[in-house]
């Protein structure tokens, strides 16, 4: 499974090692307590319905970049700060990806898992 981001007529992938947490403890852990993360790498929540999603970086020693979706469409983007970045929007699907790894991404752009 991959991260695939378009935007205008142009495919990228955004990470190639993705990991969805699907279980509540999954969610409610996501990176925390990890040290590093792959350059390549994504977590990926995804939820049933659009609502608001935040994120917190408690427990989180390095910065990340994250996406919140409706359908395959990114709404917000945002860099969060190790340790004390917030972020919340309206979403069905939030990804976190490594600081940087989201800078060609732009709200309107559409991103989505792609299976391999």
């Amino acid at each position: 499974m991959r991260l695939e981001h378009r935007s205008g007529g142009e495919r990228a992938t955004l990470a190639s090692d993705v990991e969805v947490a699907y279980t509540f403890l999954s969610r409610a852990r996501g990176l925390m307590f990890r040290q590093s993360i792959p350059d390549d790498y994504a977590m990926v929540f995804e939820f049933d319905e659009a609502d608001s999603r935040d994120l917190h970086m408690v427990f989180v020693p390095f910065d990340l970049d994250a996406l919140w979706l409706v359908g395959d469409e990114v709404v917000k983007k945002k860099r969060l700060r190790a340790w004390r970045g917030l972020g919340a929007a309206t979403a069905d699907t939030v990804v976190e990806l490594p600081a940087g790894a989201a800078d060609g991404v732009e709200t309107g752009d559409t991103v989505r898992l792609v299976e391999e």
